[in-house]
């Protein structure tokens, strides 16, 4: 059957709920509720409420939906304050101090207001038009901070994972087509695959070894190599690994440097990896998750000086410099590199409609739908430019380094190194007692205490098998006095524990 004219609809709700040009006094209100709600967030003085079991069993309970029972706006704004945002951490609070989460610019949270508003989609010329310029130019300005040449190319991710990920693949790939002439894209896997070995430091991020299970090459894949005291990757040790590995008749494929591990911030060293990595043929990729954006700063220039040697980059927006989640990118030194994940989709980018001038993105991502986070950073670098950003980073370097001198003479606490970016890793010593399981037992408690009371979060970690806890700084807004204070904390519920244990 065939319809002669389109059916009226009879429930205007259909229309009014969809946000379009007349829906916009509603839009307006509901909007203004919300900033009302979120400023009584963003003013009270705790970073967390503290841990109460029935409560959260009964959260539990509260998030649970059927679809049929529905509220006005008012109210399920309401239901979800007293669920959700009275509940939750505040990131921009000086006493969360536990992990890679930082507060956000404005601009930057203007930005994800008109993205998330818009709704545009990213991967194609058609659906994103003038916003494909933006994200292009967002990445021609990070390659140009790294001193990538106008060869190189990136994209945008959904965080550090997935660009290692897409790392690892191109390594992979890349190596058996120049190797042995397969595209794995095309033909698949073929049995020197299964000798493919990627080096890492030690202190590596998960994300390594979860990715090359990920692409079928296994957990062992990843060679660890071990770090010197400072926690970097040793040089003499990434040799001797290498050497072994070709011993056993496997096939050394890729390095992966880090910038900035997720514990300890520090650096290994890259010129001399990347001397290595060219002797062995190997494909060389930075990590920079974390320590990336600090390219930006004055204080950290040095260790960028080869960051032009390496093949492949990952950097976290949404770590370092102040945006909110998800904003990462992936850059390849070499944009041809791109060939292995691109594909070609007649109902969406065919191969006959590439054009130069109107690009599609999604030739260079693993990712189809992306929301359009390279807004953030262009308007936050069109407002606040790099040099804030940069100080900001100082800024929190700063801080880490005031912890490291208040504590490192303490009797009451051992530190493990001296922060090279704004993390700092420490344990509390109780006196007198030698026993490191004690030591575990009363920092795990001071940890998981202070929490549980809304006093503060601070991140734990293992050294040598042996707990220690973690200041992860990234709020340039606080200060010395409050850091310490913390510290206060720790000494006191360390004391408390010995007391009545």
């Amino acid at each position: 059957m065939i319809l002669d004219e389109f059916p009226v609809l009879v429930d205007s709700s259909l229309q009014t709920d969809l946000l379009h040009g007349e829906s916009f006094k509603d839009l307006e209100k509901q909007t203004n509720l919300i900033l009302e709600t979120l400023k009584k967030f963003f003013s009270k003085e705790d970073f967390y409420v503290g841990d109460n079991l029935k409560e959260i069993n009964q959260h539990k309970l509260d998030a649970q939906i059927d679809g049929e029972d529905t509220l006005s706006f008012e109210n399920a704004l309401e239901y979800l304050n007293d669920l959700y945002i009275k509940n939750t951490i505040a990131f921009h609070n000086p006493n969360y101090v536990a992990h890679l989460n930082c507060p956000v610019v404005l601009p930057a949270m203007a930005a994800e207001i008109i993205a998330s508003t818009v709704n545009t989609a990213i991967e194609t010329w058609d659906q994103s038009t003038s916003a494909t310029f933006i994200e292009q130019a967002v990445i021609r300005w990070i390659s140009n901070e790294f001193k990538f040449p106008e060869s190189s190319d990136g994209v945008f991710t959904s965080g550090g994972t997935q660009s290692n990920f897409m790392a690892l693949l191109m390594a992979r790939d890349h190596y058996a087509f120049e190797n042995y002439g397969v595209n794995i894209k095309q033909h698949g896997w073929f049995e020197e695959v299964s000798k493919f070995r990627i080096f890492c430091s030690e202190k590596a991020h998960f994300s390594i070894k979860k990715n090359a299970a990920l692409l079928g090459m296994g957990y062992d894949a990843v060679i660890p190599v071990k770090t010197d005291n400072k926690m970097r990757m040793d040089p003499n040790e990434l040799v001797l690994a290498i050497e072994k590995v070709k011993q056993e008749g496997n096939i050394p494929v890729a390095v992966v440097a880090t910038l900035g591990t997720t514990d300890y911030g520090s650096f290994d060293p890259l010129e001399t990896i990347s001397s290595i990595a060219k002797d062995y043929k190997m494909w060389l990729h930075a990590d920079g998750a974390y320590g990336g954006c600090f390219v930006l700063t004055d204080t950290h220039k040095s260790y960028f000086e080869k960051i032009n040697s390496v093949d492949s980059i990952t950097i976290d927006f949404h770590k370092t410099m102040f945006q909110p989640v998800c904003c990462s990118a992936y850059l390849a030194k070499n944009k041809q590199h791109f060939q292995y994940v691109s594909y070609y989709a007649d109902y969406l980018n065919p191969i006959e409609d590439k054009d130069p001038e109107r690009p599609n993105l999604i030739e260079k991502s693993i990712q189809t739908t992306r929301r359009f986070d390279a807004l953030k950073v262009w308007f936050t670098l069109k407002t606040l430019g790099k040099e804030t950003i940069g100080r900001y980073l100082e800024r929190v370097h700063h801080l880490a380094t005031s912890v490291y001198n208040k504590i490192k003479d303490d009797a009451h606490f051992e530190v493990a190194h001296q922060p090279e970016l704004s993390t700092i890793v420490f344990r509390y010593k109780a006196l007198g007692v030698r026993e490191n399981k004690v030591h575990d037992r009363v920092n795990m408690y001071i940890k998981n205490t202070l929490f549980k009371q809304g006093r503060t979060s601070v991140a734990s970690t293992k050294l040598d098998g042996n707990i220690y806890l973690k200041f992860t700084l990234l709020n340039p807004n606080n200060t010395e006095e409050n850091l310490f204070e913390i510290l206060k904390m720790i000494q006191q519920k360390g004391e408390q524990y010995k007391t009545n244990n």
